[in-house]
């Protein structure tokens, strides 16, 4: 990929990137002050400020060199911190917590939908901003997909894993909860060995047809 192009795909990609990762935090903290825990609020997390949830290498770097290597887009931001021993019924308390980051993924891949055919149905497709804004709206739409899937994905610390957690019964749910040292890494070799991107392809294209049935973008 040339630079021109790789110029192009970055500022495509960054608008949705920054407004996935910070509405997805920001929903964390907001559900776990919900439901009795202040600690992400108390420490200025639960705010649409992309600055509050970036990690340089997570948020930059990382999903950067996934999206023009051409694999499957990889990333992370500030963990918002939870202190589920707030919650009024921390187990039961928790999936709420954990659904709240994918379901804030959800709800802007029908947003960028919108976008999307809100634009095929006013601007000229012969205009500069027409198409520009369309493919960002499409990145919004993909991206936020892929997000709330990988963050399904039922491996600790992901929200799928938690949400696990949440559901097993209590020694089962401690032994899961006990793998969580090891989840970075297993994550990590699913990505390289390609293992990830196979699994999540198919509920990908599926959910990305739906999208597009639903709203009839074209």
């Amino acid at each position: 990929m040339d630079l021109h192009n790789a110029l192009i795909l970055v500022l495509v990609y960054a608008l949705p990137v920054i407004f996935a990762i910070t509405l997805h935090e920001a929903a964390h903290g907001y559900v776990a002050r919900m439901f009795g825990d202040n600690t992400a609020y108390m420490l200025g997390r639960v705010t649409l400020n992309p600055a509050k949830h970036i990690d340089p290498i997570g948020t930059v770097l990382v999903p950067l060199a996934t999206m023009l290597a051409g694999g499957f887009l990889f990333g992370w931001a500030r963990p918002v911190p939870v202190n589920y021993g707030n919650l009024r019924h921390p187990k039961k308390d928790g999936l709420w917590v954990a659904a709240a980051g994918p379901f804030a993924n959800i709800v802007q891949v029908l947003i960028w939908a919108l976008v999307y055919k809100m634009l095929q149905l006013t601007v000229s497709p012969n205009g500069l901003v027409g198409p520009f804004w369309a493919s960002v709206a499409e990145a919004g739409i993909e991206l936020n997909i892929m997000f709330a899937l990988l963050n399904l994905v039922p491996i600790l610390p992901l929200d799928g894993g938690r949400i696990v957690a949440s559901l097993l019964p209590g020694r089962l749910s401690y032994g899961y909860s006990r793998t969580e040292p090891y989840g970075l890494f297993i994550l990590l070799a699913l990505v390289i060995t390609g293992v990830l991107g196979r699994v999540l392809g198919p509920p990908m294209s599926l959910a990305m047809g739906a999208v597009t049935n639903l709203f009839g973008l074209q």
